[in-house]
């Protein structure tokens, strides 16, 4: 037998650190919750933008069909009530300055004191300004793409 002297003590050896790859179980979860989470918030913004994209193409080419400034101002009168009727139903049957004060955008009174007035009487009129008519077309595609967006511009 040996004696208690003659036996090799050694010191406690403590494990060596767990290595950080590959990471515990809770950590892929995380990760693939995240990944998840960001292809779902890309597709969404994906969606959006191509839904915008249509709304823009529909106005361009319902406007570019028409022949006239006054077809030009009766086709952008009926987009406008169109997209009225998407943002607040009833809207589309204001008449006069109330549906101008509709169309105008928080702080600006573009419709009702500016451009936007042609829409009154423009697509009854034997003749508009075209000049009128493509600042009018441009404050009525921003107003649309608003109003069927859902956004206050």
């Amino acid at each position: 037998m040996s004696t208690p002297t003659s036996l090799p003590l050694r010191d406690v050896h403590l494990p060596a650190a767990p290595s950080l790859w590959p990471p515990a179980p809770g950590w892929w979860l995380l990760a693939a919750a995240l990944l998840a989470l960001c292809l779902l918030a890309g597709g969404w913004r994906l969606h959006r933008q191509r839904r915008q994209q249509r709304w823009e193409r529909s106005f361009d080419e319902a406007v570019a069909q028409a022949g006239t400034p006054v077809e030009t101002v009766a086709t952008i009168a009926t987009l406008l009530r169109r997209a009225a009727r998407l943002r607040q139903p009833g809207a589309e049957l204001l008449q006069g300055q109330a549906w101008l004060e509709f169309l105008d955008a928080p702080g600006s009174r573009a419709f009702s004191d500016g451009d936007g007035r042609l829409l009154l009487d423009g697509g009854y009129r034997p003749h508009v300004d075209a000049e009128a008519v493509r600042r009018l077309q441009v404050l009525a595609r921003t107003r649309f793409l608003a109003l069927v967006s859902g956004r206050r511009r």
